[in-house]
């Protein structure tokens, strides 16, 4: 919708339905499922039978809750750790990378572009096999050349990490360098005229400028990494 055009009744309403359609669509199932929750039923499905928190913190033979279930706490937690480090490295990683293609010139830079979204485009799936082969690979090269077993390179929990982290790390690029386009390079150039090193300009005006593109892309990278499973099930590894 161009909104210095003029728009007839008919394209508004319809305009409307469609934003109305879409986040029903989007949400609508969200809702039943956090509405079932609570029903009182061997199975969280209609019919309803009832409001009850036993699916919360019911701790019985036959229906356990969620804060009684070990398993499910202990994955919730390894999970969490897993996004917190994947978060980190990415936003620190990400934003590096945003600068580099957005304020330096240097040979090769479209290639390198390239293969820094290239992750977008390959299956969850396929990413994970891959991963889990190059590890492989690596980790017997090691042993046989020098008799040092990585276990970096062994699937678990840091392979799962450096496996997240080798695409969520280009949304967080992207993020990023979407927000650093429209800065105004002029005001590092004052500040460095009016005597500030380059560490501060960065610091105190391109980091502030880039403040809600970070926060927002490290709170992205949390969520994927924390939701992630077609390439963390091949590369957590028999332990877990």
């Amino acid at each position: 919708m161009i909104r210095s055009l003029p728009n007839s009744k008919a394209y508004t309403l319809s305009f409307k339905i469609y934003v109305i359609l879409y986040f029903t669509f989007l949400f609508a199932p969200l809702l039943v499922t956090c509405v079932l929750a609570f029903n009182d039923s061997q199975f969280p499905s209609l019919p309803w039978k009832g409001f009850s928190l036993d699916w919360f913190i019911a701790d019985l033979p036959h229906r356990v809750g969620i804060f009684h279930d070990e398993i499910n706490l202990r994955s919730i937690w390894v999970s969490a750790q897993v996004a917190f480090f994947v978060t980190i490295l990415s936003t620190l990683v990400g934003t590096c990378g945003a600068f580099l293609f957005e304020q330096e010139s240097f040979r090769f830079k479209q290639v390198l572009y390239f293969l820094m979204i290239s992750p977008l485009v390959i299956p969850g799936v396929i990413l994970g096999i891959s991963l889990l082969l190059f590890s492989n690979t690596l980790g017997t090269f090691f042993e046989l050349r020098w008799n040092l077993d990585v276990a970096l390179f062994r699937p678990g929990f840091w392979l799962v990490v450096l496996g997240q982290f080798s695409f969520i790390t280009t949304l967080v690029t992207l993020v990023v360098s979407a927000r650093l386009k429209k800065f105004d390079r002029t005001l590092e150039e004052a500040a460095l005229n009016l005597g500030a090193s380059r560490s501060e300009v960065i610091w105190h005006i391109t980091l502030k400028f880039l403040r809600p593109a970070i926060i927002g892309s490290a709170a992205v990278a949390f969520l994927m990494s924390f939701e992630n499973f077609n390439t963390t099930l091949f590369l957590v590894g028999s332990e877990a």
